[in-house]
């Protein structure tokens, strides 16, 4: 079963260690936390948080970006100006989470997979974990399954894009994966296979592709209906993940795509590898491989 990657069932002492570590090394972090987590409201502007937190609106970017960067809160647009969304798991858990802000001693006894606690009260250590994140971008030349592609130089985007579920299943031929993909509102990913191969050996991936519906620079707001598509890219049980799109991706979703990456491999304490698939080089992809598009 796939589980998101805030699972309050598998690792709730750690996503909540992880933000109080997060909020715990700059007042002014906290106050915007705060400010975005307080009341009703799913969305604040950064107007919004600076009139309630009474910094300006420089401090409070640096500070949401650095929420931003560590899952905590996800950005998008409100208006003409940037706002944070508050993510699900953090907000059931906010009033525990400045509990333990306030309280470190509280905090070295919470139980968490990397500092477990037996029922006598005493702490079992595990050795050899790595808390620092461990993430790779690849580009398309660095897949072997794609390696046609390394032939052919970067020129111009594709004129006439396939339709999603085509270019889907042309990707599908060239991997050599035979099951079946069905498109439906609740999917993690579009495409799910462990027979794409890198470095010589096959590893699980997960594509997300954005078909030509979708126009211009891909922003955050154009992925998905509530702007969570790479979050839900990310909850896909794979080691590799893919973003392909017919034109640019624009800072923000690679931002995002980056962010993602670094909270899932803390997550799993292994290496997650990532890809950005452009126009430019999905029109190399569909040109190297044009049988299996056709």
């Amino acid at each position: 079963m796939i589980q998101p990657v805030t699972d309050a069932r598998s690792n709730k002492n750690d996503q909540i260690k992880h933000v109080v570590e997060v909020l715990g090394r700059s007042k002014d972090r906290l106050k915007v936390f705060k400010a975005i987590y307080q009341g009703k409201k799913a969305v604040k502007s950064v107007s919004e948080i600076a009139t309630k937190t009474k910094l300006d609106k420089i401090r409070v970017l640096q500070e949401g970006g650095k929420l931003r960067g560590n899952g905590i809160v996800h950005a998008e647009k409100v208006g003409k100006e940037t706002g944070y969304r508050k993510d699900v798991f953090y907000s059931t858990n906010r009033a525990r989470i400045l509990q333990l802000v306030g309280n470190p001693e509280k905090l070295k006894k919470l139980p968490t997979k990397t500092n477990p606690k037996t029922s006598g009260g005493a702490t079992v250590v595990l050795r050899g974990i790595d808390r620092k994140p461990k993430t790779k971008e690849l580009h398309i030349d660095d897949i072997d399954s794609f390696k046609a592609v390394k032939k052919l130089r970067a020129q111009e985007k594709w004129k006439a894009p396939l339709s999603e579920s085509k270019f889907k299943h042309g990707v599908q031929r060239i991997l050599g994966e035979k099951g079946k993909f069905t498109d439906w509102g609740g999917e993690k990913g579009d495409l799910l296979s462990s027979r794409l191969r890198y470095r010589g050996k096959r590893i699980t991936t997960a594509f997300a592709f954005k078909g030509p519906a979708t126009r211009g620079v891909l922003t955050p707001r154009k992925m998905g209906k509530n702007g969570d598509q790479v979050q839900r890219l990310f909850e896909t049980a794979a080691n590799f993940f893919i973003l392909q799109y017919w034109d640019a991706i624009g800072e923000r979703v690679r931002e995002q795509v980056e962010g993602w990456a670094t909270l899932t491999s803390l997550r799993l304490q292994k290496q997650i590898l990532f890809c950005l698939i452009d126009g430019v080089d999905t029109a190399r992809l569909v040109r190297a491989y044009d049988r299996c598009f056709s």
